[in-house]
């Protein structure tokens, strides 16, 4: 025994801090993509609270998944959002726009390849890019990538509509063409972009 912990404890301690550097991202990071806390993964790791099998199963199987993604250059959600932050601070809308868009690629990829490990980088919530309405917008089009390959949406997907109507200035609509020609499925989320403008950056 160490530290007063016994075996099986030890082994779920080892297994998590397995899994956390397997996923290459920080402590805080991983709590997230598993959808915890920080102060809670922490204690899971020194042992102080027992996680379910369930949540531990989760935790290698999110970490396989993102540490796969990574080696093979696919974005994963943590990823898209991490890199648009980085564009944000440095207030480049354009290749914020371009990293969003070129994760949900990434995304669809994986999807129409089924390859069930890759996708499983993308049930790993993703932290904060510093914008809300980006964050939102990714939500969608993730949800919306998932339900059109017929799978389930990951729980982070789920969110509530923006307060407010957000209509990024267009450079030849109108904000009312702008809203006449946004999927219903953005517009649930008080998002209006036209489809058009969501391909391929």
């Amino acid at each position: 025994m160490t530290q007063g912990h016994d075996v099986d404890t030890l082994g779920v301690m080892a297994l998590l801090r397995d899994a956390l550097a397997t996923s290459g991202m920080s402590q805080a990071g991983f709590a997230r993509a598993l959808g915890t806390s920080a102060p809670r993964f922490s204690t899971y790791l020194a042992g102080a609270t027992q996680p379910s099998g369930r949540f531990c199963m989760r935790a290698q199987r999110l970490a396989n998944s993102l540490s796969s993604a990574a080696a093979m250059g696919l974005m994963s959600a943590p990823v898209t959002t991490a890199a648009m932050r980085e564009y944000l601070r440095a207030g480049d809308h354009e290749w914020t726009w371009r990293m969003l868009l070129q994760g949900r690629d990434h995304l669809r990829l994986m999807l129409e390849k089924q390859n069930a490990e890759l996708i499983g980088s993308w049930e790993a919530a993703p932290g904060p890019s510093g914008a809300t309405e980006c964050d939102a917008l990714l939500t969608a089009l993730t949800k919306h990538e998932f339900e059109t390959a017929g799978r389930a949406a990951p729980a982070w997907t789920q969110i509530a509509p923006l307060a407010e109507p957000w209509i990024p200035a267009h450079p030849f609509l109108s904000h009312k063409r702008v809203m006449a020609k946004t999927p219903d499925w953005l517009r649930e989320l008080n998002i209006y972009i036209p489809e058009r403008d969501l391909v391929t950056a």
